[in-house]
């Protein structure tokens, strides 16, 4: 079972085709981005209501509208991504065994209870290190690691892809024969 959900994996994703490896902006609607990902439109939606309401996309006005990253790239990070869609989870939920040993009779003496448990504070500690190191990768960052080993053309072609549905219907039909007919 995974520790984070799947609408954390489609947040990021989604969130990475929101701005090229330069950091430019684009625009895209849920289904957009659900076709292009090939994952339900439905809890997508969900994934962005969360997203707005943490203030990391912003809507787009208009009959094409969708979402735009609420702030530039290099200013969302990982972790704010995972908090906004997941909420704030603890890796480990301490059961305090350490005060139920049998040679304790049921009456743990006070030394077996004194601080923080050894096994919580070193899942503390992961706890800690984990939600550094997703603070400290921001969406520009792994756009550029994507950006590095995917062809050139790709980012391009997401590009076209995108714009091709914001266009007007009859511009956009027109932009198909024309591909068509080449």
């Amino acid at each position: 079972m995974s520790f984070y959900s799947a609408g954390v994996e489609y947040g990021i994703h989604c969130l990475l085709f929101l701005v090229d490896e330069q950091g430019n902006p684009r625009e895209a609607s849920v289904r957009d981005l659900a076709e292009l990902q090939g994952v339900p439109q439905e809890y997508l939606a969900k994934v962005f209501t969360k997203l707005a309401k943490a203030g990391l996309v912003a809507s787009t006005e208009g009959v094409k509208g969708g979402f735009k990253l609420a702030r530039p790239a290099d200013e969302i990070n990982v972790l704010d991504i995972v908090t906004a869609i997941d909420g704030r989870k603890d890796i480990f939920d301490c059961r305090e065994i350490r005060s139920r040993c049998a040679l304790f009779a049921g009456s743990p003496p006070t030394w077996a209870q004194a601080g923080t448990c050894t096994v919580h504070g070193v899942m503390l500690t992961a706890q800690k290190r984990m939600e550094e190191a997703l603070a400290q990768q921001t969406i520009l960052d792994m756009a550029r690691r994507v950006g590095r080993v995917v062809p050139e053309t790709f980012a391009s072609q997401v590009g076209e892809w995108m714009a091709q549905r914001r266009e007007p219907k009859p511009a956009r039909n027109e932009a198909i024969e024309h591909k068509q007919v080449d």
